[in-house]
């Protein structure tokens, strides 16, 4: 496991009930009603937070990459991103699929972006060797 030379910035949320509650971020900038996937809850779920979390932090990690491989990441980048909730052996576990979208790109560079920026990701750094995630070029 690797430390952290320097914090650069700390989130912090209280949470209370769970998957059927709500959360809130100690700046307001993040006020959520919870629900468990699959129900009728008007909540969102912590999955649906891991892809939203996942994507922006990967596009940033494009960012970052492309300039010092000099590779202009296009505006319109997007990233269609899917989390999976699962059962594993006796315990619950997630997988991540990520589809990005770099316009304009050829393929050749668009992998090596990706490549680049999946190395850098906090997100990618964190499940690596923990889940499955799978980088898809659309």
């Amino acid at each position: 496991m690797a430390s952290l030379e320097k914090v650069l910035y700390t989130a912090r949320a209280h949470t209370t009930g769970g998957r059927d509650g709500a959360s809130r971020t100690d700046d307001g900038r993040l006020d959520v009603k919870l629900s468990s996937p699959g129900t009728s809850g008007t909540g969102t779920n912590p999955e649906q937070l891991f892809a939203a979390g996942y994507s922006a932090c990967f596009i940033g990690a494009l960012k970052a990459v492309g300039g010092k491989l000099g590779i202009a990441v296009p505006q319109d980048v997007a990233i269609g991103a899917e989390v999976d909730l699962g059962t594993i052996p006796n315990a619950y576990g997630i997988a991540a699929r990520l589809k990005i979208s770099l316009p304009g790109l050829d393929r050749e560079q668009a992998q090596k972006l990706v490549d680049a920026a999946h190395q850098v990701c906090p997100y990618s750094n964190a499940t690596r060797g923990n889940i499955d995630v799978t980088l898809t070029l659309v």
